[in-house]
C-alpha cells in the first residue's frame, strides 16, 4: 500500500504563515561561498589552501528592516487570531502550535518547500529530540516525495546526521538544491569531556569541524518538539548552526518558550474540526469498597425496549476446578447457584437492579458496581486478562464497523518488559510469554462465541481466515548478538523514551504493510519505552499492560492513534472522502487500567492545561481588535461599538449566557443556523471562529465507551404485520445473472484507460562504494572492520525488473481480473510501447495498477450487457433472527418505533437522519435496515441494499421500497465498482417484482418522496 496525501488548508496556512512574515525579501538563488582562499582584506592569499564549501541561504536584505518584519508579524498573527507581538523576539525566531496527529512534519517540509519557492532558501536542518521522532521525521520525508514532487516539480535531499558519515556534510554544503539535515540533539548539546565530534577538527574531514560547515550554509533551523530539545545548555549550542531563522513546532510548547507564535492548531481547535480521532475510554478499575473476596466484574450493560441486562465475569465451579466465566444477566440472576454454589456468592449475590442511566448493577447485599468495576480477589495477572479481553472486543466491534469501507484496524498493547510477550528457552527457541498466551486464550474465545453473534457474513469469513497466534506480533528491540527480543534502554530518563534505533526501524519499515488486509497482523505489542515511534493512522485501541508505579501523561499515550484513519487504498478517511460525520469513523478507545472518570478527568486537566491561554468566558472584549473579513475579503478591525454589538446579539440570540456558550449555540452551529448582528452579518464565520477559541469542556468530554450500549432486538409482532409480509414476499426472491458482453468492447475501453491513466513509479537503490584496508586480523574480517566506506548514499540509479525474477504478468492480471488470458494478452499487446514498457521500471505495481483500471472498464461494460433471471429459492426470515447486533446510543444506535428492530444501527449521521424521518413518517407502515445476509450476487462482489421500506397501501404510488442512502448524489463521488453494484440491484429487483418494488438510490427522505410522488 502506498499512502496518499492531501492538500489542506490549515497546513498551506501554516506554511504562509511563516512564508509572509518576510514579505519583501526577494527571491534569491543560494550564494556560492569560499572557505579559506581569502585573506582578512578580501585578497586572495597563495598561502592559503583553497577549499570549495558551498552554497549557503541567502541573509535577510538590509531593506527588509526589523520593524518591516515585525509589521508583517504582526498582521500574520491578527490573520490567525493570535496576540501581536510587541517586537521581535531574536533575528528571527516564529512559533508554530500544532496538535499531535495532524500531520505537523508535513507541514514542515510543506514550509520548506514555500520557502524556497518565494525566497529561493535551500539549507535546513530538523533538530528532534530523540531516535523515535528522528526516524518517523525521516520516514516522512520518505512516504511524502512524490506527493511534493508532484506539487513543486522537485525533490528534496535528506539525511540523518552520523558523524562517520561526514561526506554527508560536504554534499549538504555543496548542493545547491533543498537539502535537509535531520539530527537529535544528544549529537552537539554535549562539551567539554563528553564532547561531541560535531566541534572537533577531524583528520577525515580534511582537519574541518563539521559544526563550522553547517554554520556557513546559513541554515533554517526547524526545531521538532522543542519542549524536548531546548534546554539551557542546548539553545546555547543551536547559536553555533549560525540559524538565519528558527521555526519551532509542537502541540505543547513550553510557555516561556514560545517566541513570535505565527499560527495555531491546539487539542481543542483539531478535535472541534474532526482533523483527529474522537476519543473513547473504557475504564477498568479495582473497587476496594468492600471487604469480601467475591470475584465479580462488570463488562458491561446492555439496554433495549424491554428489561436491561447486565455482561459479568464471575468465579464458577466446574469438572476441572474453578474457572471464571462469562454470562450476560437479567435481574433476579443468582451467581450461588450458577457458580455451582461457590461460598464466595452465598451472602446476597443475587442481581437486585440494573440502571441503564449510570450503567450500574446492584445486588441483594447492597454491593453496586458500575460499568468496569472490578470486585473481589483481584490479581495483576487477572486485571491484565480483562484489559486484553476487553482489547479484542473493542477491535472487533470496531472492524466489524468499518470492514465493508476497507478500513484495516489495528490494536496497540504498550507493556515493560518483553518476557512478558516473549521468552527463550536454553538452546535460542522462542516461545509465548504470559501476555501473548492471554491474548491467544481470550481472542479464540471471542471468536468463537461470536460465530454465532455475526451471522453468516463475509467478516466471518475474513476472521476464520487469520488464526489467534498468526495475528499478533511484537515489535521490541533486538539484541544482534543473540537476534532475541530484548528490553528496551532508556535512552531519555525523564520522557521514558528509548534510543534502540533497530526497533524504531522495524516499526516503520513495516506502517504501510500493517495497513494492508493481506498482512494477518491486527494486534501489536510493542515496549512503553517505544511509544513515541508509533505514529500508524489505523490505531484504533490502545491499551497500556504497564506495572504500577509507571506515570504516563494522558495525552502522549492518546496521542499514538489520533491520526485519521486510511483506506485500503491509502486515502484519508476525513470529510472530503467519507460525506458524513468523521467521528462516527474515527473512534480512538483507550482501555484505561483505572476509571473512566479518572482517566477523562485527567486528560481534560491535561487538555486544558494545553490551552490555558485560551478564552474562557465570551466578553466584548473577545472581539475587541480582531480581524475579520467580508464575502468579498476585505478586511476590518473590531472596535468598541462593533465588539458591543456582537455580544448584544449573542445574548439576544439565546447563544451566550452569563459569558457561557449555551446548548442552543452548538446546536444552531451543528445545523449551520447560526445569527449574529447584521454589523457582521457577511463576516458570520469569522465571528464563529473567534467564539470557538473559547475553551468549553464540554467540547472535549472523551466518549465513555461502556456506557448506552445496546443491543437490538426483534420485534416479532412487525414480522407479521400485512405491510411487512407483502414487502417480504416481494422482495425475498433470490436470482442469477447472466452477462453476454462484447469482448473487443471491453479490450478497446481497457486499452484506452491504460494508455490515459497507468503511471508506474521507479524502482531506485542506493550505491555504497568502499575499498578493502589491510587485514591486520582474523577478527577484522569477521567484524568486517577491514572494509571502509568512503561514499554513502553518493548515487541514485534507476534499475529494471530483474532477468532472475520471472512474472507470469498475464497470469497475474487473469487472477486479478477474472478474464481469459487471450483476452488480458490483446490488451497489453494494444497499449503504447511506452506504457508497456513501465512494466520493467515496478512489475508489482504495474500488475495492481492495471488490473485495477481494467476492473474499472470490466465493470462499466458489465452494466450495459447484464441480465438477471428469478429463481425459486428465496430468503427466509431467519436472517432478521441469526445475528446479535450491538451499538452504542448516540454514537452508532437510536431508538425506533417502526423498525423492524427495538433500535436501529447507523454508518453515518446521513442514514440516522434518514432512519429519523422514517420513523416520525404518517406514510411508513415499517421499514428495516437490511442485514449484510440478505445480498445480491453481482459479477463486481455481492452487494447488500441499505432499506427495505413499506408504506401504507394508498398513501403512495409504490407500496414497497428498496433504498440505497448516499451522502451526496454526485455522479462524480460514486466509484465505478459501487455504480455496476447499484446497476446490477435494479436489474434483480425488475426481474424479481411484479412491479410494486422501487429500488433507487436518494440521499434524503425528501428524494425519497420525490421519486415515488413522481
Amino acid at each position: 500500500m502506498k499512502l496518499k496525501f492531501k492538500h489542506q488548508k490549515f497546513q498551506a496556512d501554516a506554511a504562509k504563515a511563516v512564508c509572509d512574515v518576510f514579505i519583501g525579501q526577494p527571491y534569491l538563488t543560494p550564494t556560492y561561498m569560499m572557505d579559506r582562499g581569502f585573506s582578512q582584506s578580501g585578497q586572495m592569499s597563495l598561502t592559503e589552501e583553497q577549499d570549495f564549501t558551498g552554497w549557503n541561504n541567502h541573509r535577510i536584505v538590509p531593506e527588509l528592516n526589523d520593524n518591516i518584519i515585525l509589521e508583517n508579524l504582526n498582521k500574520v498573527q491578527r490573520t490567525y487570531q493570535i496576540e501581536p507581538s510587541k517586537k521581535l523576539e531574536g533575528r528571527y525566531n516564529l512559533t508554530i502550535e500544532m496538535e499531535t496527529g495532524v500531520g505537523k512534519t508535513y507541514t514542515y517540509i510543506k514550509t520548506m518547500y514555500e520557502l524556497n519557492k518565494r525566497y529561493g532558501w535551500s539549507k535546513f536542518i530538523v533538530v528532534v529530540p530523540s531516535v523515535a521522532i528522528r526516524e518517523g521525521v525521516y520516514k516522512s520525508f520518505q512516504i511524502t516525495q512524490d506527493h511534493f514532487a508532484e506539487e513543486y516539480g522537485k525533490k528534496i535531499r535528506f539525511f540523518i546526521y552520523n558523524s562517520s558519515q561526514l561526506t554527508e556534510i560536504d554534499r549538504f554544503a555543496s548542493d545547491s538544491s533543498i537539502n535537509v539535515m535531520i539530527i537529535n540533539s544528544q549529537a552537539f548539546n554535549a562539551k567539554g569531556k563528553d564532547a561531541r565530534r560535531i566541534y572537533m577538527k577531524l583528520d577525515e574531514f580534511r582537519s574541518r569541524r563539521p559544526i563550522d560547515i553547517i554554520a556557513k550554509t546559513n541554515p533554517i533551523l526547524i526545531i521538532d518538539e522543542p519542549q524536548s530539545v531546548e534546554g539551557t545548555a542546548t539553545k546555547e549550542r543551536l547559536k553555533e548552526f549560525n540559524p538565519l531563522i528558527t521555526i519551532r513546532y509542537s502541540a505543547t510548547h513550553k510557555k516561556d518558550s514560545v517566541y513570535n507564535m505565527v499560527y495555531r492548531l491546539d487539542a481543542m481547535e483539531a478535535y472541534n474540526k474532526k482533523l483527529v480521532k474522537k476519543i473513547a475510554v473504557k475504564g477498568i478499575s479495582v473497587s476496594g469498597s468492600t471487604a469480601t473476596e467475591s470475584y465479580v466484574y462488570l463488562e458491561s450493560i446492555n439496554l433495549s425496549k424491554g428489561n436491561p441486562t447486565a455482561t459479568i465475569e464471575f468465579d464458577c465451579k466446574g469438572t476441572k476446578g474453578i474457572r471464571k466465566v462469562v454470562r450476560t444477566v437479567g435481574e433476579g440472576y443468582k451467581l450461588y447457584e450458577n457458580s455451582g454454589e461457590l461460598d464466595e456468592y452465598k451472602n446476597g449475590f443475587t442481581v437486585m437492579r440494573i440502571d441503564g442511566r449510570d450503567s450500574s448493577i446492584e445486588f441483594t447485599n447492597g454491593i453496586k458496581l458500575f460499568a468496569g468495576d472490578v470486585i473481589g480477589a483481584v490479581s495483576e495477572e487477572q486485571l491484565r486478562r480483562i484489559q486484553i479481553r476487553e482489547t479484542i472486543l473493542s477491535h472487533i466491534q470496531r472492524e466489524r464497523q468499518l470492514f465493508y469501507k476497507g478500513i484495516k484496524v489495528l490494536s496497540l498493547f504498550f507493556i515493560d518488559e518483553v518476557a512478558k510477550y516473549k521468552q527463550y528457552n536454553d538452546a535460542g527457541q522462542a516461545y509465548n510469554g504470559s501476555y501473548a498466551d492471554i491474548f491467544e486464550e481470550e481472542y479464540k474465545q471471542i471468536v468463537e462465541n461470536m460465530q454465532l453473534e455475526l451471522g453468516n457474513e463475509d467478516y466471518i469469513n475474513y476472521l476464520n481466515s487469520i488464526t489467534a497466534e498468526e495475528t499478533h506480533a511484537g515489535y521490541f528491540s533486538i539484541d544482534k548478538k543473540s537476534n532475541r527480543l530484548v528490553d528496551s534502554k532508556i535512552g531519555d530518563k525523564k520522557e521514558r523514551t528509548s534510543d534502540d534505533t533497530d526497533a524504531y526501524d522495524l516499526i516503520m519499515k513495516n506502517k504501510e504493510r500493517l495497513l494492508d488486509r493481506k498482512e494477518p497482523v491486527r494486534f501489536i505489542f510493542s515496549h512503553s519505552a517505544l511509544r513515541e515511534g508509533w505514529d500508524n493512522p489505523n490505531v484504533f485501541q490502545i491499551c497500556t499492560l504497564k506495572q504500577s508505579g509507571s506515570e504516563v501523561r494522558k495525552r502522549q499515550e492518546v496521542g499514538r492513534g489520533l491520526r485519521l484513519s486510511v483506506n485500503q487504498l491509502g486515502e484519508r478517511m476525513d470529510t472530503n472522502l467519507l460525506g458524513e460525520d468523521v467521528h462516527n469513523i474515527n473512534v480512538l478507545t483507550v482501555i484505561a487500567n483505572e476509571s473512566y472518570d479518572s482517566f477523562a478527568k485527567g486528560l481534560q486537566s491535561e487538555i486544558a492545561e494545553a490551552v490555558a491561554d485560551r478564552p474562557v468566558k465570551v466578553t466584548i472584549d473577545l472581539f475587541r481588535n480582531k480581524v475579520i473579513k467580508d464575502t468579498n475579503g476585505n478586511e476590518q478591525v473590531i472596535d468598541v461599538d462593533m465588539a458591543q454589538a456582537i455580544y448584544d446579539s449573542l445574548v439576544e440570540n439565546g447563544y451566550v449566557k452569563k459569558g457561557v456558550l449555551t446548548d442552543k449555540y452548538y446546536e444552531d452551529k451543528k445545523n449551520n443556523a447560526i445569527e449574529v448582528a447584521d454589523e457582521v452579518a457577511d463576516s458570520a464565520a469569522d465571528v464563529i471562529a473567534i467564539l470557538d477559541s473559547i475553551y468549553d469542556s464540554r467540547a472535549m468530554q472523551p466518549e465513555n465507551a461502556r456506557a448506552n450500549n445496546v443491543e437490538l432486538r426483534l420485534d416479532k409482532s412487525k414480522l407479521g404485520l400485512p405491510e411487512f409480509k407483502k414487502l417480504w414476499e416481494q422482495i425475498n426472491v433470490r436470482s442469477a445473472y447472466v452477462v453476454d458482453f462484447d469482448t473487443e468492447e471491453l479490450i478497446s475501453k481497457s486499452i484506452a484507460a491504460l494508455n490515459k491513466d497507468l503511471r508506474v513509479s521507479k524502482i531506485y537503490y542506493k550505491i555504497e562504494s568502499g575499498e578493502m584496508n589491510s587485514i591486520k586480523s582474523k577478527e577484522d574480517l569477521q567484524k568486517g572492520s577491514s572494509f571502509v566506506k568512503e561514499q554513502g548514499d553518493a548515487y541514485k540509479a534507476q534499475i529494471t525488473s530483474n532477468s532472475s525474477v520471472r512474472y507470469d504478468l498475464i497470469g497475474k492480471i487473469v487472477a486479478e481480473t477474472d478474464l481469459t488470458r487471450v483476452t488480458v494478452a490483446k490488451i497489453l499487446k494494444g497499449i503504447e510501447k511506452a506504457v508497456f514498457e513501465q512494466f520493467k521500471d515496478n512489475p508489482e505495481e504495474f500488475i495492481i495498477k492495471a488490473s485495477n483500471l481494467i476492473n474499472e472498464q470490466k465493470a462499466t461494460v458489465i452494466i450495459q450487457h447484464i441480465t438477471y433471471n428469478k429463481l425459486d429459492a428465496v430468503y427466509d426470515t431467519t436472517i432478521f433472527t441469526e445475528p446479535t447486533l450491538k451499538g452504542q446510543l448516540g454514537v452508532n444506535a437510536m431508538v425506533a418505533n417502526k423498525h423492524l428492530y427495538d433500535h436501529i444501527l447507523y454508518d453515518s449521521t446521513n442514514e440516522r437522519d434518514f432512519a429519523k424521518e422514517l420513523d416520525t413518517s404518517t406514510e411508513v407502515a415499517v421499514y428495516v435496515k437490511l442485514p449484510k445476509g440478505f445480498y445480491i450476487n453481482t459479477p463486481v462482489g455481492k452487494y447488500n441494499p441499505d432499506w427495505a421500506i413499506a408504506f401504507y397501501e394508498g398513501k403512495v404510488k409504490h407500496i414497497y421500497f428498496v433504498a440505497e442512502t448516499k451522502g451526496s448524489m454526485s455522479s462524480m463521488q460514486l466509484r465505478m465498482i459501487e455504480d455496476a453494484k447499484i446497476h446490477c440491484a435494479r436489474e434483480h429487483f425488475k426481474a424479481i417484482s411484479s412491479g410494486n418494488v422501487k429500488y433507487d438510490v436518494i440521499d434524503s427522505y425528501e428524494s425519497l418522496m420525490n421519486k415515488l410522488m413522481n
